[in-house]
Parts: C-alpha cells; sequence; structure tokens
C-alpha cells in the first residue's frame, strides 16, 4: 500500500503518516519524489484500515498495490533508482554503463592486462568470477579469496569497480570485503537465504534472472534483497531456455522492456550468456543498448582459446574496442551515452 502524500506536505505530516502506520503494527517507509512524497505500508496483510489514512493532514490518497512484490515495483516508486558505484558511475541514469572482463580470474597477469584493455576502451566496471558455479563438479570452480584479492588488484590500478558473484551466504560477505558489487548469478536467482545475505551485506547487488523464471519471479527475487534493506539492486538479462539449440539461450530483449514498465530498478543485459557464441555477442549487445539496457556485462578474455571456462563466447581485446565505438553510436542514435569514469570525464 501506497500513501501519496500531497505536493508541498510538510514533514510533520509525513511524521503523522509514518507514526499511524507504525501504530497499526506495519513498518513505514517514507519516499521523497521530485514533486511530492509517498510513504509505502510494508507487511500488509489485508486487514490495513485505510480511512485511517487517508483523513490525516497532508494525504491527497491511499493507493493498493496489487503485484505480489512491493518496494520494486514502479507503483511504489515512480522514479527511477539510480545506483552510484565506489568510482562515481551511476547505473539507471541516461548514460549506459559497461561492465566486462573474463568470466573466472585465472592469474595476475590475466585480470590486471583484462582490466587495462576494458578501461582503455570505455568500461567503467571489472568483472570476473572468483568463484565459479559450474555445472560439472570437475570442472574450474575459481581462485575462490585469492581471485578476490586480484581483482581488488585491478580496480586499485584501474579505477574500474568490481562486481563478482558470491555462491552463498558466507561467500556474500567475502564478497563485499573486495568487490564493489555483489553479483547473485542465474542459478541462485531463487536461494532465499543468499538474496537475503546480499541484501544485509552494505553492497549494491546485481541480480541475474534465472535459466527458467518468469519476469515477476525476477522481481520478487530482488523483493527478498530490498526487504533486508538493501535498495541498490541492478537486473539482469542474460537469457533464458528456449526450445531451440541455435544458441546458448534466448536472450529475452522483452524483458529489458517489460521490466522498465514495472520496476523503477535498473536492468542491463548479459549477450556473452545469452548467446554463448562470440559472433552473437556484438549484435545482441547492439540490440540490448537500442532497447533501452541500463548497462552491458560482456566477457572478455586475452586469448579466449586458452580460458578455463567460456572461452567461446568471449570477446578479444580488440573486438571489445570495435563493439564499445558501436555501441557510442548507438547510444547517441537514442538520446544516451556511454558512461565514463568521472575524473576521466573532468580531465578531458
Amino acid at each position: 500500500m501506497l500513501v501519496v502524500m500531497k505536493h508541498g506536505a510538510n514533514s510533520a505530516e509525513i511524521d503523522e503518516v509514518v507514526h499511524a502506520i507504525e501504530e497499526m503494527g506495519y513498518r513505514a517507509r517514507p519516499m521523497p519524489g521530485r514533486q511530492r512524497t509517498t510513504v509505502g505500508l510494508i507487511g500488509n496483510d489485508g486487514r490495513v484500515n485505510a480511512d485511517r489514512l487517508i483523513g490525516l493532514n497532508g494525504v491527497l490518497r491511499v493507493i493498493h498495490v496489487s503485484q505480489p512484490y512491493k518496494q520494486v515495483s514502479r507503483e511504489w516508486c515512480p522514479d527511477d533508482t539510480v545506483i552510484e558505484l565506489s568510482n562515481g558511475v551511476r547505473i539507471g541514469g541516461e548514460e549506459i554503463v559497461l561492465m566486462a572482463g573474463p568470466c573466472a580470474v585465472e592469474s595476475e597477469e590475466q585480470i590486471l592486462l583484462t582490466a587495462r584493455r576494458v578501461a582503455a576502451a570505455g568500461a567503467t566496471v571489472l568483472r570476473g568470477g572468483a568463484f565459479k558455479p559450474r555445472t560439472s563438479p570437475y570442472s574450474f570452480q575459481g581462485l575462490g579469496e585469492e581471485g578476490l584479492r586480484l581483482l581488488a588488484l585491478a580496480r586499485q590500478e584501474t579505477g574500474l569497480a568490481v562486481v563478482t558473484e558470491a555462491l552463498d551466504p558466507a561467500g556474500a560477505d567475502l564478497v563485499a570485503e573486495y568487490a564493489d558489487v555483489i553479483q547473485i548469478g542465474a542459478r541462485n536467482m531463487q536461494n532465499y537465504s543468499l538474496l537475503r545475505a546480499a541484501g544485509r551485506a552494505g553492497k549494491p547487488v546485481l541480480l541475474k534472472r534465472g535459466m527458467s523464471a518468469t519476469i515477476k519471479e525476477l522481481l520478487l527475487a530482488a523483493e527478498y534483497i530490498v526487504h533486508e534493506g538493501e535498495p541498490r539492486v541492478i537486473l539482469c538479462e542474460r537469457g533464458v531456455r528456449g526450445f531451440d539449440d541455435h544458441a546458448r539461450n534466448l536472450l529475452d530483449l522483452t524483458a529489458i522492456v517489460s521490466v522498465q514498465e514495472l520496476s523503477h530498478l535498473p536492468i542491463i543485459a548479459d549477450p556473452s550468456h545469452g548467446t554463448g557464441a562470440r559472433s552473437k555477442v556484438g549484435p545482441m549487445a547492439r540490440a540490448a543498448v537500442a532497447a533501452g539496457a541500463d548497462g552491458l556485462i560482456v566477457e572478455v578474455h586475452p586469448d579466449p582459446p586458452s580460458a578455463v571456462s567460456d572461452g567461446a563466447q568471449s570477446l578479444t581485446p580488440d573486438q571489445y574496442d570495435a563493439l564499445v565505438v558501436e555501441l557510442e553510436t548507438i547510444a547517441g542514435a537514442i538520446g544516451r551515452s556511454i558512461a565514463r569514469m568521472p575524473e576521466l570525464v573532468a580531465g578531458s
């Protein structure tokens, strides 16, 4: 339920609404907007007496939110959420944020070389797996905390923010010590204990859509994180399972538009996992930007044939350079631009 305040409602009137909600045994969350403030009622069990709220001073109307997800819905917060990372880059605004790097951190030389190249091309966030959830228990599982240390070293050298995946609640706390964004992968989208832990870790969360998840399920998973107190959630469309085998997954670009209609959270696309083939990454990356994605997360490796994981879908640094040039043109055509690190913009 949302209590919409009148334009110009003062703080005393807002506090009165908060107090009334809390007296009824629910939680209240004031959300100032550009024109007016709304107050969200959390924990509605269907027994809320809306008449008690509509009669308070400064209240314009009470809206019953019908979706099962509340705090991540566009009805709850009509203004887009913009998330600022540690290096000053903002996700969810007019600029499109590029995240790039290898599927897995393999060595200091590999991650530093990749970080330098993607930063020079225009990426502002470095991706790389320190912990790898693999289909086979015999596949490379990642370097663990050593991989996190190497990612932090790359951030120190390049200024890139770091996003990397956590696999369990304890791992979320460890990732939060090293990274700027905690990633929750597709296989863990409905790992509710992990979602809760990530929501308490104090860092933004990148939440990937599950391989067979609906948009509603994705938003409900995000609701778990926000409910734990972390509003900085970045959604990611990374492809779902289809019935054809022409690509690894079916990259659902309609999800970008649907999420933006339903939610105020930013959404990015992952054309690497969404296609599973290097030749398809560029076209789908271009299409995702044209569709309105707030960012891209792309796998880049200095020598894809030698990659320990996902080499077939990883771009070379030269291919990534060329892709960014194309993305800049597409972004400009729709009135957007590629985000740059603030210190680079200030020095240009």
